[in-house]
C-alpha cells in the first residue's frame, strides 16, 4: 500500500501545478511578443517605457497578499526586458566609473540580468552611444546644478538622432544598489508617451540671461508648472545665452498650446524650446514588508 500523502505533500503538489501554470503563461506571453514584433515590420521602435510603466502601475494597484511589491516589480522588469530583446537588438550603456558603481546596479535592477550592458566613464559617452546606435538605452545621472559640463546640454537639439529622456530610475523602489548617489535618467531614441502621471523635461535656450524667478513666473503663467531647474551658462559674465533644463509636472508634447503661450509671454526674449523627453513618475513602494 503506497504511503498516504500528508497535507504538506499536497501543498507542494499544488505549488508544482502553479509553477507549471506560470511557466505556460510565460511561454504564451513570449509567443505574443514575437507576433507583436512581426506586426511592427520594419519599425525600430520596440522599446515602450511609458507602456511598461502603465503595466506595472496596473499590477501594483491590483496586488494583494504578503508577496512584496518591490519583488513583484523586479520580476516583471526582468520579464519585460527579456521579451523586449525578442523584438530587436537591445543593449545599455551605463555611466558607471569606478567610484560610482551604484548606477550599474540601478540599471541592472531596471533592465534585468539578461540585457547586455557596457560601463562608460562619462555621461556624454552614454549619450553618444545611443546617438550612434551602439546602445539602445543610456543611463546617466540626474542633473545637478553644479555640473560644470552637463551632459544634458548636448541633447538640446531637434535632430532626430538626438536621444530623449524616457524614464527615471529606480522606477519600482530602491534595491540594494551601492552608494547613495544613484538616481538616474534613461535616454533612448524613442518618443515621449503619456501615462497619466508624467514629468516632461524642456530644454529652454534663451538669447540672453534671464533670472530664474522671471522664467519660473513666465512658465507658470503659460500653464507649465516647473518642479525642477538646472541652468548652464556659456558665458555668464558677458550676459550671454543661457540653457535651462526645466522639469514640468505634466505631459507636454510638441503640439501643446502652452509652449506657444510661453513664447508669447517671453516677448522679445529670443527663445528656442526643445522637448527633451520625460518620464512616468516612479512608483512609491514600501521597501520591506516584514514585521519585526
Amino acid at each position: 500500500m503506497p504511503p498516504s500523502k500528508s497535507p504538506l505533500d499536497e501543498l507542494r503538489r499544488e505549488i508544482d501545478q502553479i509553477d507549471d501554470s506560470i511557466h505556460d503563461l510565460l511561454m504564451r506571453r513570449a509567443k505574443v511578443v514575437e507576433r507583436i514584433g512581426a506586426a511592427k515590420g520594419d519599425s525600430r521602435i520596440f522599446l515602450r517605457p511609458g507602456r511598461e510603466a502603465v503595466i506595472l502601475r496596473r499590477l501594483v494597484a491590483r496586488h494583494t497578499g504578503a508577496f512584496p511589491l518591490p519583488v513583484l516589480v523586479r520580476m516583471w522588469r526582468e520579464m519585460i526586458s527579456a521579451l523586449t530583446r525578442l523584438q530587436g537588438p537591445f543593449a545599455v550603456a551605463v555611466f558607471a566609473p569606478e567610484d560610482r558603481r551604484g548606477f550599474w546596479d540601478v540599471a541592472r535592477d531596471h533592465f534585468g540580468s539578461f540585457v547586455p550592458m557596457t560601463a562608460v566613464n562619462t555621461p556624454v559617452a552614454a549619450v553618444r552611444a545611443v546617438s550612434e546606435g551602439t546602445a539602445t538605452v543610456g543611463v546617466v545621472p540626474i542633473p545637478a546644478e553644479d555640473d560644470t559640463d552637463p551632459w544634458w546640454r548636448y541633447m538640446v537639439s531637434s535632430d532626430s538622432r538626438t536621444p530623449r529622456i524616457v524614464a527615471r530610475l529606480p522606477f519600482g523602489g530602491r534595491g540594494n544598489a551601492r552608494g547613495e548617489d544613484r538616481d538616474a535618467f534613461a535616454i533612448a531614441l524613442v518618443p515621449h508617451e503619456p501615462t497619466g502621471d508624467d514629468r516632461t523635461l524642456l530644454g529652454i535656450e534663451l538669447g540672453y540671461d534671464l533670472s530664474r524667478g522671471r522664467l519660473k513666473d513666465t512658465l507658470e503663467s503659460a500653464g507649465l508648472v516647473p518642479v525642477g531647474f538646472c541652468t548652464w551658462h556659456s558665458n555668464r559674465e558677458a550676459g550671454g545665452p543661457a540653457l535651462h533644463l526645466v522639469e514640468i509636472a505634466d505631459f507636454v508634447d510638441h503640439g501643446d498650446p502652452r509652449l506657444a503661450a510661453l513664447g508669447e509671454r517671453l516677448g522679445d526674449v529670443p527663445v528656442r524650446i526643445n522637448i527633451m523627453g520625460g518620464y512616468a513618475v516612479p512608483l512609491n513602494l514600501p521597501q520591506d514588508t516584514r514585521k519585526i
